[in-house]
C-alpha cells in the first residue's frame, strides 16, 4: 500500500525521491510529528515552570528556568544531528531510521519516569537532560523520512500534514497539561505523554516501512566529524536559511519561555490560575496555527515559500510588540491568534524550504539536524539571555523585565524576517 512504500523509494536526477504519494501515506509519514508536539508542548509550556517553581524560590524562577531550558537545549543541539548522521549511514535489517527512533522514544519514556520523581532541582535536571538527549535521538532520525519518501513538488503539503498535527498536539497538550496543573496533579500529565509516544511510535513501526540500506559509503573518522561543517560560501542558501530560522526562533522561544510567568504577574495569578489560563489560551493559538499551517503549506507548494515564511514572522514579532503593553485577557485572546499564525504558518513552510535547499539528500538527516540546531541553539540562548535580564529589571521595578526581554524579541524576529529573502535558489 502507498503508506507502506519503501525506502529508497524511485529518486529524480537531484536524488529527491518521485514518486507522488497518497494523502494517507503523507498523514502516517509525519504522524510521529504528533508525538513530539505533544510531548514538547505539554513539558515547555505548562509542566517544567509549574515544576521549577516546586524547588526554587519565586524571586529566582527565571534564571533557573532560563539554566534548564538552555542546558537541556544544547544537548539536543548535538544529539539531534549526530544521531540523523548515524542513521543516514545505518545498515540495520529493518531500515536505517526506525531503530533510532525504537531506541531513543524507549529510553524518553524511562527519563520522564525519573523527571516525575525528581526529589530536587539537581535530580530534575539531570532527568530532563536525559528527557532532550533520548528524544532527539528518536527525532534527529526521524527528520530524514520525510525527505527519504516526499517528493519535492509534495513537500509543501507534507508540511502542512507535519504543522496540523504538530498544533493540534500541541493544543491537546497544554490544555490537558494546564488542566491537570491548575488541579494539583502535575505527576499525571507524565503516564499521559509516555501513552501518547508509545502510540505514535507503534503506529510509524505498522505504517511506514524502509528496505534496508546494504552499502555504506567510505568515510574516515575525521571526515565524519568535518562533514557536520556546512560552509555557507559553499551552500549560501543553507547559510541564509540557518541564520534566519535562528533569529526567529530566538525570537519565539524569548516569548513562550517565560510566558507562563508573564501571564501570572501582570495579572496577579497563582501558579495554578496561570498554568490553567495558558492552557486556555493554547486552544486559540493552535486554531489559528492549525488554519496558517496547512493554507501556508499548500500555498508555499504554488507561489513559493520565502514570503509565507517572512510575513509569518512579522505576525510573531507583532505578537511580542502587544505583551510590551502588558495587556488584559481580552486583548491577549487577540495576541493568541496572531502568535498562532505566526507559528502555524512558520512552523511547517519553514520546513519544506529547509527541505528545498538542503546540501544532499545523501546526507538528509544529518543536514536536517544541523539545520535544526537553528532551533536548538535559540533555546540555549534565549532563557540564558533573557532570564537574568528578567530577574533583574523585575527588582528595578515589578514586570519592567517582561519588557525589556519581548523588547529583544522584537528585534530578533524582525531581522530573521527580512533576511529570508537572501536565500536565493528556492522561490
Amino acid at each position: 500500500m502507498a503508506g507502506e512504500q519503501a525506502f529508497p523509494a524511485p529518486r529524480d536526477a537531484s536524488g529527491a525521491a518521485s514518486t507522488r504519494l497518497s494523502l494517507g501515506a503523507l498523514f502516517w509519514l509525519n504522524s510521529y510529528w504528533f508525538a513530539t508536539a505533544f510531548h514538547w508542548g505539554a513539558l515547555l509550556t505548562i509542566v517544567i515552570p509549574a515544576e521549577v517553581l516546586r524547588f526554587v524560590p519565586e524571586s529566582q524562577k527565571g534564571s533557573y528556568l532560563g539554566l534548564l531550558f538552555g542546558v537541556g537545549a544544547a544537548v539536543a543541539m548535538v544529539v539531534t544531528p549526530l544521531a540523523g548522521a548515524l542513521s543516514d549511514r545505518a545498515l540495520f535489517r529493518m531500515g536505517r531510521r526506525r531503530p533510532f527512533m525504537i531506541a531513543g522514544t524507549l529510553l524518553n519514556c524511562a527519563a520522564l519516569l525519573w523527571m516525575r520523581s525528581a526529589p530536587s532541582y539537581g535530580w530534575f535536571l539531570a532527568a530532563y537532560l536525559a528527557v532532550q538527549a533520548s528524544d532527539n535521538t528518536a527525532a534527529g532520525a526521524f527528520h530524514g523520512l520525510i525527505p527519504d519518501k516526499v517528493p519535492p513538488h509534495q513537500r509543501g503539503v507534507a508540511s502542512a500534514l507535519m504543522g496540523f498535527l504538530s498544533m493540534v498536539a500541541t493544543s491537546a497538550a497544554v490544555l490537558l497539561a494546564g488542566t491537570l496543573v491548575g488541579r494539583g496533579q502535575t505527576r499525571t500529565v507524565y503516564p499521559v505523554i509516555i501513552a501518547v509516544m508509545l502510540l505514535y511510535l507503534l503506529l510509524t513501526l505498522w505504517k511506514v516501512k524502509e528496505t534496508p540500506q546494504v552499502t555504506r559509503p567510505a568515510l574516515g573518522f575525521l571526515a565524519f566529524l568535518r562533514s557536520f561543517w556546512i560552509n555557507p560560501r559553499q551552500y549560501p542558501d543553507f547559510g541564509w536559511l540557518f541564520l534566519t530560522r535562528a533569529l526567529v526562533m530566538l525570537g519565539f522561544y524569548t516569548l513562550i519561555g517565560f510566558l507562563q510567568f508573564f501571564v501570572k504577574d501582570t495579572l496577579g495569578l497563582t501558579t495554578a490560575q496561570a498554568a490553567s489560563l495558558v492552557g486556555r489560551l493554547s486552544v486559540l493559538v493552535v486554531g489559528a496555527a492549525l488554519v496558517a499551517a496547512v493554507a501556508g503549506g499548500v500555498i508555499s507548494d504554488r507561489y513559493g515559500r520565502r514570503g509565507i515564511v517572512s510575513i509569518a514572522g512579522f505576525f510573531l514579532a507583532l505578537t511580542c510588540v502587544g505583551l510590551l503593553f502588558q495587556p488584559g485577557l481580552p486583548v491577549l485572546t487577540v495576541i493568541a491568534v496572531l502568535l498562532g499564525i505566526g507559528t502555524g504558518a512558520y512552523t511547517s513552510v519553514d520546513w519544506a524550504l529547509a527541505i528545498d535547499v538542503l546540501p544532499s539528500r545523501l546526507t538528509a538527516a544529518k543536514d536536517l539536524g544541523i539545520w535544526g540546531i537553528a532551533n536548538t541553539l535559540p533555546q540555549v540562548a534565549a532563557p540564558l539571555l533573557a532570564g537574568p535580564l528578567l530577574d533583574v529589571f523585575n527588582r528595578i521595578q515589578p514586570n519592567f523585565g517582561y519588557t525589556v526581554v519581548y523588547s529583544l524579541a522584537i528585534v530578533y524576529t524582525f531581522f530573521g524576517s527580512v533576511f529570508v529573502w537572501k536565500i536565493k535558489g528556492a522561490r
